[in-house]
């Protein structure tokens, strides 16, 4: 039975693994909270608690989840290190305004966890004889947003290094692919935001969506893979 290991596991990340799980393949699904592990468990996979930012907690979470499913053969990414609360900017704010803690924690922190992701996920994966490694993103990788531009350069980092990694790898048998949420995400923890800003839900991603364009990504044979996949809804902005 294929494996699966999901970095961020309570909305999309949960709709990935459900998706797989009824594909036939095993999960895990590394996550911050007991709370969100225990909903991991009631979808019928492994639920495992980790701070993913910490290299070393990550790297202890993945062995663990390899002793849970088995074979690892794809890992996403599906985290978002967006900081919520009072008092913080969206996307970090202008960029003549913005401070140093700002900066780590909008446009670092995502490069940091990219990295990481790609960097163990690989040494899994080749512990596993090749596999699929997806990245997923949103449309600030590919456009900068005004009042957004550290979200955005730490989106573009997160591209960057996995089109590196792509190449890097694809001679092992590990196919990389960057997957962009060109619109917003329609979930319970979005829903609020996308309400305020009187986004229709004609123009947001369903999650279903999403999980299932990773799993066409993993099916991809080696004679037709894409090493970017851009989703979008029919009533969002598009741009080239």
């Amino acid at each position: 039975m294929p494996g699966l290991v999901v970095l961020g596991a309570r909305n999309l990340g949960g709709a990935v693994i459900d998706r797989f799980l009824a594909d036939g393949w095993s999960a895990a699904g590394i996550v911050r909270s007991a709370e969100t592990a225990e909903a991991v468990r009631a979808r019928g996979a492994t639920g495992i608690v980790a701070d993913v930012t910490d290299e070393a907690a990550l790297e202890r979470a993945l062995a663990e989840a390899r002793a849970a499913v088995g074979s690892i053969d794809a890992l996403v990414n599906a985290v978002s290190l967006a900081p919520h609360g009072p008092g913080v900017v969206w996307g970090g704010g202008p960029v003549a305004d913005a401070s140093w803690e700002a900066f780590d924690a909008w446009c670092a922190a995502t490069a940091r966890l990219c990295h990481s992701f790609l960097s163990l996920g690989a040494r899994q994966l080749r512990a596993s004889g090749g596999g699929t490694l997806v990245q997923v993103s949103n449309g600030t990788s590919r456009h900068a947003v005004v009042g957004s531009g550290l979200w955005s350069a730490g989106q573009r980092a997160a591209r960057t290094l996995t089109q590196v990694a792509a190449q890097e790898l694809r001679t092992e048998g590990i196919h990389v692919c960057f997957l962009i949420a060109g619109a917003p995400i329609d979930s319970p923890k979005s829903r609020p935001r996308m309400e305020a800003d009187g986004v229709p839900l004609g123009a947001s991603l369903e999650l279903s969506a999403i999980a299932d364009a990773v799993a066409y990504i993993v099916s991809q044979p080696p004679r037709g893979q894409s090493y970017e996949l851009d989703l979008t809804a029919e009533e969002a902005r598009w741009i080239p």
